[in-house]
Protein backbone atom coordinates (compact mmCIF):
# COMPACT_ATOMS: atom_id res chain seq x y z
CA UNK A 1 0.00 0.00 0.00
CA UNK A 2 2.73 2.58 0.70
CA UNK A 3 4.03 2.04 -2.56
CA UNK A 4 0.38 2.59 -4.20
CA UNK A 5 0.34 5.79 -2.05
CA UNK A 6 4.20 6.74 -3.72
CA UNK A 7 2.35 5.88 -7.09
CA UNK A 8 -0.86 7.98 -6.20
CA UNK A 9 1.25 11.32 -4.57
CA UNK A 10 3.21 11.44 -7.60
CA UNK A 11 0.29 10.86 -10.18
CA UNK A 12 -1.10 13.59 -8.39
CA UNK A 13 1.72 16.39 -8.22
CA UNK A 14 1.74 15.01 -12.10
CA UNK A 15 -2.10 15.26 -12.86
CA UNK A 16 -2.74 18.54 -10.80
CA UNK A 17 -0.21 20.24 -12.88
CA UNK A 18 -0.78 18.45 -16.37
CA UNK A 19 -4.83 18.94 -15.42
CA UNK A 20 -3.79 22.65 -14.00
CA UNK A 21 -2.13 23.15 -17.42
CA UNK A 22 -4.44 21.69 -20.31
CA UNK A 23 -7.02 23.48 -18.74
CA UNK A 24 -5.61 26.70 -18.37
CA UNK A 25 -4.30 26.05 -22.10
CA UNK A 26 -8.24 24.76 -22.91
CA UNK A 27 -9.31 27.85 -22.49
CA UNK A 28 -7.96 28.65 -25.88
CA UNK A 29 -10.34 26.25 -27.39
CA UNK A 30 -13.29 28.53 -26.50
CA UNK A 31 -11.43 31.19 -27.43
CA UNK A 32 -10.05 30.26 -30.50
CA UNK A 33 -13.80 28.51 -31.76
CA UNK A 34 -15.32 32.08 -30.71
CA UNK A 35 -12.55 34.37 -32.91
CA UNK A 36 -11.66 31.87 -36.13
CA UNK A 37 -14.00 29.99 -38.13
CA UNK A 38 -14.27 25.99 -38.80
CA UNK A 39 -12.09 26.67 -41.79
CA UNK A 40 -9.17 28.70 -40.10
CA UNK A 41 -9.31 26.35 -37.12
CA UNK A 42 -9.19 23.32 -39.64
CA UNK A 43 -5.53 24.90 -40.49
CA UNK A 44 -4.05 25.30 -36.93
CA UNK A 45 -5.83 21.62 -36.91
CA UNK A 46 -3.38 20.16 -39.61
CA UNK A 47 -0.55 22.55 -38.64
CA UNK A 48 -0.72 20.31 -34.82
CA UNK A 49 -1.05 17.32 -36.38
CA UNK A 50 2.39 17.78 -38.48
CA UNK A 51 4.07 18.69 -35.12
CA UNK A 52 2.29 15.80 -33.33
CA UNK A 53 4.27 13.54 -36.51
CA UNK A 54 7.05 15.57 -36.48
CA UNK A 55 7.90 15.40 -32.85
CA UNK A 56 8.45 11.65 -32.77
CA UNK A 57 10.78 11.82 -35.69
CA UNK A 58 12.87 14.87 -33.91
CA UNK A 59 13.22 13.00 -30.26
CA UNK A 60 14.37 9.78 -31.48
CA UNK A 61 12.56 7.67 -28.29
CA UNK A 62 15.51 9.63 -26.15
CA UNK A 63 13.10 10.52 -23.37
CA UNK A 64 12.69 6.88 -22.85
CA UNK A 65 16.15 6.05 -23.27
CA UNK A 66 17.28 8.47 -20.91
CA UNK A 67 14.28 7.35 -18.21
CA UNK A 68 15.88 3.94 -18.45
CA UNK A 69 19.83 4.41 -18.73
CA UNK A 70 19.85 7.83 -16.00
CA UNK A 71 18.07 5.47 -13.27
CA UNK A 72 22.16 4.42 -12.24
CA UNK A 73 22.96 8.16 -10.72
CA UNK A 74 26.26 7.71 -11.21
CA UNK A 75 26.33 7.92 -15.12
CA UNK A 76 23.17 9.99 -15.34
CA UNK A 77 25.43 13.00 -16.75
CA UNK A 78 27.33 11.15 -18.97
CA UNK A 79 23.99 9.69 -20.16
CA UNK A 80 22.17 13.64 -19.85
CA UNK A 81 24.97 15.50 -21.96
CA UNK A 82 25.47 12.43 -24.37
CA UNK A 83 21.84 12.22 -25.85
CA UNK A 84 21.22 16.46 -25.11
CA UNK A 85 24.37 17.19 -27.61
CA UNK A 86 23.22 14.20 -30.09
CA UNK A 87 19.71 15.92 -30.30
CA UNK A 88 21.04 19.37 -30.48
CA UNK A 89 23.10 18.17 -33.77
CA UNK A 90 20.33 15.94 -34.83
CA UNK A 91 17.44 18.13 -34.31
CA UNK A 92 19.49 21.63 -36.04
CA UNK A 93 19.74 19.09 -38.99
CA UNK A 94 16.03 18.05 -39.54
CA UNK A 95 14.89 21.50 -38.86
CA UNK A 96 17.62 22.79 -41.86
CA UNK A 97 16.28 19.95 -43.96
CA UNK A 98 12.75 20.69 -43.10
CA UNK A 99 13.13 24.44 -44.39
CA UNK A 100 15.32 23.37 -47.43
CA UNK A 101 12.59 21.23 -48.46
CA UNK A 102 9.69 22.86 -47.52
CA UNK A 103 7.98 23.16 -50.89
CA UNK A 104 7.44 19.85 -50.69
CA UNK A 105 6.72 18.99 -47.52
CA UNK A 106 4.17 21.76 -47.19
CA UNK A 107 1.39 19.99 -49.76
CA UNK A 108 1.92 16.59 -47.79
CA UNK A 109 0.28 18.80 -44.78
CA UNK A 110 -2.06 19.88 -47.20
CA UNK A 111 -1.00 23.53 -46.29
CA UNK A 112 -1.22 26.02 -49.38
CA UNK A 113 2.23 28.19 -49.84
CA UNK A 114 0.05 31.55 -48.20
CA UNK A 115 1.00 29.41 -44.90
CA UNK A 116 4.40 29.20 -45.48
CA UNK A 117 5.02 31.75 -41.73
CA UNK A 118 2.93 28.73 -39.86
CA UNK A 119 5.09 25.98 -41.28
CA UNK A 120 8.09 27.98 -40.38
CA UNK A 121 6.93 28.85 -36.57
CA UNK A 122 6.46 24.69 -36.68
CA UNK A 123 10.04 23.83 -37.21
CA UNK A 124 11.37 26.54 -34.45
CA UNK A 125 8.30 24.60 -32.05
CA UNK A 126 9.75 21.54 -32.85
CA UNK A 127 13.72 22.24 -32.42
CA UNK A 128 12.86 24.07 -28.81
CA UNK A 129 10.75 21.18 -27.51
CA UNK A 130 13.35 18.41 -28.71
CA UNK A 131 15.76 20.53 -26.82
CA UNK A 132 13.38 20.36 -23.62
CA UNK A 133 12.85 16.55 -23.11
CA UNK A 134 15.70 15.35 -21.53
CA UNK A 135 16.06 18.10 -18.72
CA UNK A 136 12.28 17.45 -18.26
CA UNK A 137 13.31 13.68 -17.81
CA UNK A 138 15.18 14.26 -15.43
CA UNK A 139 13.21 16.14 -13.50
CA UNK A 140 10.69 13.22 -13.57
CA UNK A 141 13.60 10.72 -12.42
CA UNK A 142 14.84 12.71 -9.42
CA UNK A 143 11.42 13.22 -8.56
CA UNK A 144 11.31 16.83 -8.57
CA UNK A 145 7.57 16.58 -9.69
CA UNK A 146 6.87 19.87 -8.16
CA UNK A 147 9.33 22.05 -10.17
CA UNK A 148 8.00 20.00 -13.72
CA UNK A 149 4.62 21.23 -12.59
CA UNK A 150 5.56 24.83 -12.11
CA UNK A 151 7.62 24.98 -15.25
CA UNK A 152 4.53 23.07 -17.11
CA UNK A 153 2.40 25.49 -15.76
CA UNK A 154 4.65 28.39 -17.00
CA UNK A 155 4.93 27.59 -20.27
CA UNK A 156 1.31 27.07 -20.50
CA UNK A 157 0.49 31.09 -18.97
CA UNK A 158 3.11 32.49 -21.33
CA UNK A 159 1.36 30.88 -24.44
CA UNK A 160 -1.77 32.38 -23.13
CA UNK A 161 -0.91 35.47 -22.72
CA UNK A 162 0.51 36.09 -25.84
CA UNK A 163 -2.43 34.50 -27.56
CA UNK A 164 -4.70 37.07 -26.14
CA UNK A 165 -2.36 40.12 -26.93
CA UNK A 166 -1.59 38.98 -30.26
CA UNK A 167 -5.17 38.25 -31.28
CA UNK A 168 -7.36 40.83 -29.37
CA UNK A 169 -4.79 43.76 -29.05
CA UNK A 170 -2.76 43.59 -31.92
CA UNK A 171 -5.42 41.82 -34.16
CA UNK A 172 -3.22 38.81 -35.44
CA UNK A 173 -5.05 36.06 -37.13
CA UNK A 174 -3.96 32.54 -36.66
CA UNK A 175 -0.34 33.46 -37.22
CA UNK A 176 -0.77 34.04 -33.27
CA UNK A 177 -1.05 30.75 -32.03
CA UNK A 178 2.05 29.59 -33.63
CA UNK A 179 4.44 32.67 -32.78
CA UNK A 180 3.15 32.30 -29.29
CA UNK A 181 3.74 28.23 -29.11
CA UNK A 182 7.19 29.45 -30.29
CA UNK A 183 8.22 32.16 -27.86
CA UNK A 184 6.57 30.19 -24.88
CA UNK A 185 8.63 26.77 -26.00
CA UNK A 186 11.97 29.07 -26.25
CA UNK A 187 11.64 30.38 -22.81
CA UNK A 188 10.65 26.91 -21.47
CA UNK A 189 14.23 25.43 -22.90
CA UNK A 190 16.21 28.61 -21.43
CA UNK A 191 14.71 28.11 -18.23
CA UNK A 192 15.43 23.80 -18.07
CA UNK A 193 18.88 23.89 -19.46
CA UNK A 194 19.93 26.29 -16.42
CA UNK A 195 17.94 24.18 -13.90
CA UNK A 196 19.70 21.40 -15.35
CA UNK A 197 23.22 23.08 -16.14
CA UNK A 198 25.10 20.77 -13.58
CA UNK A 199 24.18 17.89 -15.62
CA UNK A 200 26.62 19.51 -18.48
CA UNK A 201 29.74 18.27 -16.06
CA UNK A 202 29.30 14.65 -17.26
CA UNK A 203 31.63 13.27 -20.29
CA UNK A 204 30.99 12.63 -24.33
CA UNK A 205 29.94 9.01 -24.00
CA UNK A 206 29.51 7.20 -27.66
CA UNK A 207 28.63 3.46 -26.13
CA UNK A 208 25.74 5.61 -24.09
CA UNK A 209 24.71 7.21 -27.54
CA UNK A 210 24.20 3.52 -29.08
CA UNK A 211 22.69 1.92 -26.44
CA UNK A 212 20.70 4.83 -26.12
CA UNK A 213 19.73 4.71 -29.78
CA UNK A 214 19.19 0.70 -29.79
CA UNK A 215 16.80 1.26 -26.64
CA UNK A 216 15.25 4.57 -28.21
CA UNK A 217 14.74 4.05 -32.07
CA UNK A 218 12.52 1.15 -31.23
CA UNK A 219 9.82 4.01 -30.18
CA UNK A 220 10.07 6.15 -33.33
CA UNK A 221 7.59 3.51 -35.02
CA UNK A 222 6.02 3.30 -32.65
CA UNK A 223 5.21 6.83 -31.36
CA UNK A 224 4.62 7.89 -35.81
CA UNK A 225 1.74 4.92 -34.85
CA UNK A 226 0.77 7.37 -32.23
CA UNK A 227 0.95 10.14 -34.16
CA UNK A 228 -1.51 8.58 -36.79
CA UNK A 229 -3.89 7.24 -34.31
CA UNK A 230 -3.42 11.13 -33.09
CA UNK A 231 -3.65 13.08 -36.00
CA UNK A 232 -3.79 11.09 -39.42
CA UNK A 233 -7.65 11.52 -39.14
CA UNK A 234 -7.07 14.93 -40.03
CA UNK A 235 -5.58 14.95 -42.67
CA UNK A 236 -7.26 12.41 -44.10
CA UNK A 237 -10.65 14.05 -43.91
CA UNK A 238 -9.12 16.91 -45.45
CA UNK A 239 -8.37 14.71 -48.50
CA UNK A 240 -10.94 11.71 -48.53
CA UNK A 241 -14.47 13.30 -47.23
CA UNK A 242 -16.05 14.29 -50.31
CA UNK A 243 -18.06 17.08 -50.97
CA UNK A 244 -20.79 14.92 -51.46
CA UNK A 245 -20.72 13.28 -48.12
CA UNK A 246 -20.43 16.83 -46.36
CA UNK A 247 -23.63 17.52 -48.10
CA UNK A 248 -25.21 14.49 -47.10
CA UNK A 249 -24.54 14.09 -43.29
CA UNK A 250 -23.74 17.82 -42.32
CA UNK A 251 -25.13 20.23 -44.77
CA UNK A 252 -23.94 22.02 -48.51
CA UNK A 253 -22.52 25.36 -46.41
CA UNK A 254 -19.39 22.74 -45.23
CA UNK A 255 -16.29 22.30 -46.93
CA UNK A 256 -13.62 19.97 -45.96
CA UNK A 257 -11.81 22.35 -43.85
CA UNK A 258 -14.17 23.31 -41.83
CA UNK A 259 -15.25 19.70 -41.12
CA UNK A 260 -11.74 19.37 -40.26
CA UNK A 261 -11.59 22.50 -37.91
CA UNK A 262 -15.48 20.68 -36.28
CA UNK A 263 -13.65 17.82 -35.88
CA UNK A 264 -10.51 19.29 -34.48
CA UNK A 265 -12.64 21.18 -31.53
CA UNK A 266 -14.71 18.46 -30.66
CA UNK A 267 -11.68 16.01 -30.28
CA UNK A 268 -10.37 18.24 -27.48
CA UNK A 269 -13.12 16.73 -25.39
CA UNK A 270 -11.18 13.51 -25.11
CA UNK A 271 -8.62 15.94 -23.17
CA UNK A 272 -10.29 14.71 -19.90
CA UNK A 273 -9.13 11.18 -20.67
CA UNK A 274 -5.96 12.08 -22.06
CA UNK A 275 -5.48 13.87 -18.73
CA UNK A 276 -6.04 10.92 -16.82
CA UNK A 277 -3.60 8.90 -19.03
CA UNK A 278 -1.07 11.29 -19.00
CA UNK A 279 -1.06 12.22 -15.52
CA UNK A 280 -1.04 8.32 -15.08
CA UNK A 281 1.98 7.87 -17.41
CA UNK A 282 3.75 10.96 -16.21
CA UNK A 283 4.54 9.16 -12.46
CA UNK A 284 3.70 5.30 -13.84
CA UNK A 285 7.38 4.59 -16.21
CA UNK A 286 9.44 5.85 -13.06
CA UNK A 287 7.42 3.87 -10.71
CA UNK A 288 7.23 0.45 -12.37
CA UNK A 289 11.09 0.71 -12.66
CA UNK A 290 11.88 1.08 -9.44
CA UNK A 291 9.87 -1.28 -8.14
CA UNK A 292 10.24 -4.25 -11.26
CA UNK A 293 12.68 -6.03 -9.17
CA UNK A 294 10.26 -6.26 -5.68
CA UNK A 295 8.77 -9.50 -4.93
CA UNK A 296 5.19 -8.49 -5.44
CA UNK A 297 5.93 -6.24 -8.48
CA UNK A 298 2.92 -8.38 -10.30
CA UNK A 299 0.19 -8.15 -7.89
CA UNK A 300 1.16 -4.50 -7.69
CA UNK A 301 1.05 -3.88 -10.72
CA UNK A 302 -2.47 -5.47 -11.05
CA UNK A 303 -3.74 -3.66 -8.85
CA UNK A 304 -3.18 -0.51 -10.77
CA UNK A 305 -4.08 -1.83 -13.62
CA UNK A 306 -7.64 -2.13 -11.67
CA UNK A 307 -7.65 1.01 -10.23
CA UNK A 308 -6.76 3.26 -13.65
CA UNK A 309 -9.93 1.37 -14.89
CA UNK A 310 -12.28 2.64 -11.93
CA UNK A 311 -10.90 6.53 -12.86
CA UNK A 312 -11.48 6.06 -16.60
CA UNK A 313 -14.66 4.60 -16.10
CA UNK A 314 -15.79 7.40 -14.05
CA UNK A 315 -14.52 9.98 -16.61
CA UNK A 316 -15.83 8.23 -19.34
CA UNK A 317 -19.30 8.44 -17.83
CA UNK A 318 -19.61 12.01 -16.72
CA UNK A 319 -18.09 13.64 -20.10
CA UNK A 320 -20.03 10.96 -22.58
CA UNK A 321 -23.53 11.48 -20.76
CA UNK A 322 -23.02 15.50 -19.83
CA UNK A 323 -20.54 16.36 -22.73
CA UNK A 324 -24.00 18.55 -24.07
CA UNK A 325 -24.07 20.28 -20.69
CA UNK A 326 -20.11 21.01 -20.59
CA UNK A 327 -20.03 22.44 -23.92
CA UNK A 328 -22.90 25.20 -23.30
CA UNK A 329 -20.37 26.09 -19.95
CA UNK A 330 -19.56 29.72 -20.31
CA UNK A 331 -16.16 30.81 -19.85
CA UNK A 332 -15.77 33.51 -17.21
CA UNK A 333 -13.91 36.83 -19.05
CA UNK A 334 -14.16 35.26 -22.25
CA UNK A 335 -17.92 35.30 -22.51
CA UNK A 336 -18.08 32.46 -24.48
CA UNK A 337 -19.70 28.77 -24.54
CA UNK A 338 -16.81 25.95 -24.04
CA UNK A 339 -16.83 25.27 -27.83
CA UNK A 340 -18.42 27.59 -29.88
CA UNK A 341 -21.62 26.91 -31.82
CA UNK A 342 -20.65 26.35 -34.41
CA UNK A 343 -18.90 23.49 -33.47
CA UNK A 344 -21.59 21.31 -31.65
CA UNK A 345 -22.62 19.65 -34.45
CA UNK A 346 -19.70 16.89 -33.99
CA UNK A 347 -20.25 16.19 -30.45
CA UNK A 348 -21.34 12.74 -30.94
CA UNK A 349 -17.72 11.61 -31.42
CA UNK A 350 -16.66 12.45 -27.90
CA UNK A 351 -17.97 8.89 -26.85
CA UNK A 352 -15.56 7.46 -29.11
CA UNK A 353 -12.51 9.27 -28.89
CA UNK A 354 -13.26 8.61 -24.88
CA UNK A 355 -12.65 5.01 -25.16
CA UNK A 356 -9.87 5.36 -27.39
CA UNK A 357 -8.01 7.02 -24.70
CA UNK A 358 -9.19 4.40 -22.12
CA UNK A 359 -7.41 1.50 -24.26
CA UNK A 360 -4.22 3.89 -24.87
CA UNK A 361 -4.35 3.45 -20.85
CA UNK A 362 -4.65 -0.02 -21.28
CA UNK A 363 -1.23 0.14 -23.15
CA UNK A 364 0.59 2.20 -20.80
CA UNK A 365 -0.66 -0.46 -18.25
CA UNK A 366 1.04 -3.22 -20.15
CA UNK A 367 4.09 -1.50 -21.10
CA UNK A 368 5.76 -2.13 -17.97
CA UNK A 369 6.42 -5.63 -18.86
CA UNK A 370 7.73 -4.88 -22.05
CA UNK A 371 10.58 -2.20 -20.60
CA UNK A 372 11.14 -4.40 -17.67
CA UNK A 373 12.49 -7.09 -19.75
CA UNK A 374 13.81 -4.49 -22.32
CA UNK A 375 11.35 -6.02 -25.18
CA UNK A 376 10.68 -2.85 -26.68
CA UNK A 377 11.53 -4.26 -30.43
CA UNK A 378 8.08 -5.55 -30.29
CA UNK A 379 7.02 -1.94 -30.07
CA UNK A 380 6.99 -1.22 -33.58
CA UNK A 381 5.29 -4.47 -35.10
CA UNK A 382 2.19 -3.74 -32.80
CA UNK A 383 2.32 0.19 -33.89
CA UNK A 384 2.58 -1.03 -37.55
CA UNK A 385 -0.54 -2.97 -36.99
CA UNK A 386 -2.46 -0.28 -35.42
CA UNK A 387 -1.69 2.04 -37.69
CA UNK A 388 -2.56 0.18 -40.35
CA UNK A 389 -5.78 -0.40 -38.62
CA UNK A 390 -6.30 3.36 -38.03
CA UNK A 391 -5.28 4.24 -42.40
CA UNK A 392 -7.68 1.08 -43.27
CA UNK A 393 -10.64 1.91 -41.36
CA UNK A 394 -10.45 5.93 -41.86
CA UNK A 395 -10.30 5.25 -46.01
CA UNK A 396 -13.53 2.65 -45.29
CA UNK A 397 -15.65 4.70 -42.88
CA UNK A 398 -14.56 8.57 -43.84
CA UNK A 399 -16.98 7.79 -47.40
CA UNK A 400 -19.92 6.93 -45.25
CA UNK A 401 -19.60 8.76 -41.29
CA UNK A 402 -17.46 11.18 -41.75
CA UNK A 403 -16.36 12.45 -38.36
CA UNK A 404 -17.49 9.45 -36.76
CA UNK A 405 -15.79 7.06 -39.26
CA UNK A 406 -12.68 8.61 -38.04
CA UNK A 407 -13.80 8.73 -34.78
CA UNK A 408 -14.41 5.10 -34.64
CA UNK A 409 -11.17 3.95 -36.55
CA UNK A 410 -9.31 5.97 -33.84
CA UNK A 411 -11.05 3.99 -30.98
CA UNK A 412 -10.68 0.36 -33.42
CA UNK A 413 -7.00 1.17 -33.22
CA UNK A 414 -6.19 2.00 -29.82
CA UNK A 415 -8.13 -1.49 -28.65
CA UNK A 416 -6.01 -3.65 -31.01
CA UNK A 417 -2.92 -2.25 -29.83
CA UNK A 418 -3.85 -2.82 -26.20
CA UNK A 419 -4.81 -6.32 -26.45
CA UNK A 420 -1.68 -6.98 -28.73
CA UNK A 421 0.57 -5.51 -26.17
CA UNK A 422 -0.83 -7.21 -23.63
CA UNK A 423 -0.68 -10.97 -24.88
CA UNK A 424 3.02 -9.96 -25.61
CA UNK A 425 3.58 -8.30 -22.04
CA UNK A 426 2.21 -11.51 -20.38
CA UNK A 427 4.25 -13.67 -22.60
CA UNK A 428 7.55 -12.19 -21.15
CA UNK A 429 6.75 -10.67 -18.00
CA UNK A 430 2.98 -12.38 -16.47
CA UNK A 431 0.89 -10.07 -14.35
CA UNK A 432 -2.35 -10.90 -13.37
CA UNK A 433 -4.56 -8.53 -15.00
CA UNK A 434 -8.21 -9.85 -14.20
CA UNK A 435 -8.40 -9.05 -17.78
CA UNK A 436 -12.75 -9.64 -17.01
CA UNK A 437 -13.08 -7.81 -15.28
CA UNK A 438 -11.43 -4.98 -17.04
CA UNK A 439 -13.57 -5.85 -19.99
CA UNK A 440 -16.89 -5.81 -18.25
CA UNK A 441 -16.02 -2.50 -17.01
CA UNK A 442 -16.17 -0.77 -20.46
CA UNK A 443 -19.24 -2.79 -21.93
CA UNK A 444 -20.98 -1.13 -19.00
CA UNK A 445 -19.80 2.00 -19.14
CA UNK A 446 -20.27 2.01 -23.62
CA UNK A 447 -23.95 0.49 -22.84
CA UNK A 448 -25.01 2.80 -20.18
CA UNK A 449 -23.84 5.64 -22.67
CA UNK A 450 -25.75 4.15 -25.76
CA UNK A 451 -28.63 3.99 -23.58
CA UNK A 452 -29.18 7.42 -22.77
CA UNK A 453 -30.99 8.74 -25.99
CA UNK A 454 -33.95 6.25 -25.21
CA UNK A 455 -33.63 6.66 -21.64
CA UNK A 456 -33.97 10.58 -21.93
CA UNK A 457 -37.04 10.26 -24.60
CA UNK A 458 -38.88 7.78 -21.89
CA UNK A 459 -38.43 10.87 -18.76
CA UNK A 460 -37.86 13.55 -21.01
CA UNK A 461 -35.07 15.51 -19.09
CA UNK A 462 -31.29 14.56 -20.11
CA UNK A 463 -30.09 15.97 -16.45
CA UNK A 464 -32.15 13.05 -14.86
CA UNK A 465 -30.93 10.42 -17.15
CA UNK A 466 -27.65 11.39 -17.28
CA UNK A 467 -27.35 11.31 -13.55
CA UNK A 468 -29.26 7.73 -13.02
CA UNK A 469 -26.95 6.00 -15.69
CA UNK A 470 -23.92 7.77 -13.84
CA UNK A 471 -25.24 6.57 -10.81
CA UNK A 472 -25.71 3.02 -11.83
CA UNK A 473 -22.39 2.74 -13.97
CA UNK A 474 -20.14 4.28 -10.75
CA UNK A 475 -22.02 1.80 -8.85
CA UNK A 476 -20.94 -1.51 -10.89
CA UNK A 477 -17.79 -0.34 -12.20
CA UNK A 478 -15.99 0.55 -8.87
CA UNK A 479 -16.96 -2.47 -6.83
CA UNK A 480 -15.48 -4.37 -9.91
CA UNK A 481 -12.26 -2.23 -9.82
CA UNK A 482 -11.49 -1.76 -6.45
CA UNK A 483 -12.55 -4.84 -4.79
CA UNK A 484 -9.82 -7.72 -4.75
CA UNK A 485 -10.12 -11.17 -5.67
CA UNK A 486 -7.25 -14.02 -5.49
CA UNK A 487 -9.25 -16.17 -7.64
CA UNK A 488 -10.22 -13.86 -10.21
Amino acid sequence: MKKLKELLSDTLVYGISTVLARFINYLLVPFYTDVFKPGQYGIVGLVYAGITFLNVIFTFGMESAYLRYAEEREKAKDVFKTLQLGLLASASILAFLLWLFAPAIMPLMSLEPETKDFYLFMIGILWFDTLSIIPFAELRLVRKSVLFAIIKTGNVLINIALNFYLILSLDWGIEAVFFANLIASGITTLILWIITARMWDGSWDQPILRKALLFGLPFVPAGLGYAINESLDRFLLNNYLSQDTITQLYGAEFDTESIVGIYNACYKLGVFMLLLVQMFRMAWQPFFLRHAKDPEAKSLFSDVFRYFNVAAGIVFLVIALFVEQIVQIRVPLLDAYLIGQDYWMGLNIVPALLGAYWFQGWYMNFSAGIFIEEETSVLPKITLIGATVTVVANLIMIPFLGMMGSALATLTSYACMAFLLFRRSRAVYPVPYQMGRAFLMILIAGALVLLQPSLTTWIGSEWISGFILLFIGVGSIAPLGLLKRSNS
